[in-house]
């Protein structure tokens, strides 16, 4: 997934830097039509040998299109086959069949894919894990806090909060259910500098200033019903996904959460944590029988 997000990085940074410099009002104006082809999905399944096999959702970030069914995570795809799971490539913006960009993506209609997936006799449709890098974390992180049938949840470089979403305006929200945005947090105009140095990590810590609008848009993960594991960056030039993972697991302790917590903080930047999917399988392997 390094190449996946580094691609996620440029992209935010394009995205960020065209909203620094379009009109500010457009940050403030009336939130536009639902996007075109709202709520649907690509996915492409990837079995192995027998039944009864636990299913990885894999979601990518803010590239677009469907990374995990490329040739490029082959060998990792094919590794997680080998240690008996099913694994779903799932692309939930950026082409033809889905809506352009990364704007009100419907929950239910990612749900939805996973759930048509596990009707194939050769999955356990009782032990669900999904797992995203960057935006894809976030979106892993609020699926499984909205549908019970998440039973592990794998997050890269994640965020804790619901961020914009990633148009011109940056003014909705990256999710939607049933049609409606969920609360997110808003650009402040203290980040614009930041941005227009390309700055995104002290752009999203602008974002993160507001208490209440961070607590607003907090993703439940305490609503999550299966062990979670948080793979961070300790020097995350993207966004604060260290300090967001430690949100997370004191928001998931004063919870009382009963399911297994692992945050696993990786030395170096935000595409370091990709080289460490053996975390990710041991983690799996301790926490999920088959």
């Amino acid at each position: 997934m390094k190449r996946t997000l580094k691609l996620c990085l440029q992209v935010a940074v394009a995205m960020c830097l065209i909203s620094a410099i379009a009109a500010c009002s457009l940050m403030f104006s009336s939130k536009p039509a639902l996007p075109e082809r709202h709520g649907q999905v690509t996915s492409k399944l990837f079995l192995g040998e027998g039944n009864n096999q636990p299913l990885i959702v894999g979601l990518g970030g803010s590239e677009g299109g469907n990374p995990w069914a490329s040739e490029h995570w082959k060998p990792q795809r094919d590794k997680f086959i080998a240690q008996g799971y099913a694994f779903l490539a799932l692309g939930y913006f950026g082409d033809k069949n889905t809506p352009r960009q990364l704007d009100r993506i419907a929950l239910e209609g990612v749900h939805k894919a996973v759930m048509d997936a596990t009707k194939d006799p050769h999955i356990n449709g009782k032990q669900i894990i999904i797992m995203g890098g960057s935006k894809g974390a976030e979106l892993a992180l609020t699926l499984a806090s909205y549908y019970p049938e998440y039973t592990a949840v794998i997050a890269i470089v994640p965020g804790s909060a619901i961020f914009p979403a990633l148009t011109l305006g940056m003014n909705t929200s990256s999710f939607s259910y049933h049609g409606q945005e969920l609360t997110f947090v808003p650009v402040p105009w203290s980040a614009t500098p930041a941005l227009i140095k390309r700055d995104l990590r002290t752009a999203f810590e602008k974002m993160m200033e507001n208490n209440q609008v961070m607590a607003d848009a907090a993703i439940k993960v305490e609503n999550i019903h299966g062990p979670i594991l948080l793979l961070s960056a300790t020097k995350d030039e993207m966004w604060p996904s260290m300090e967001m993972s430690e949100q997370m697991v004191q928001r998931l302790e004063k919870a009382g959460f009963s399911h297994k917590v692992q945050h696993t903080a990786i030395e170096g930047g935000h595409t370091e944590p990709l080289k460490h999917f053996s975390v990710i399988e041991d983690f799996l392997a301790a926490n999920l029988t088959h």
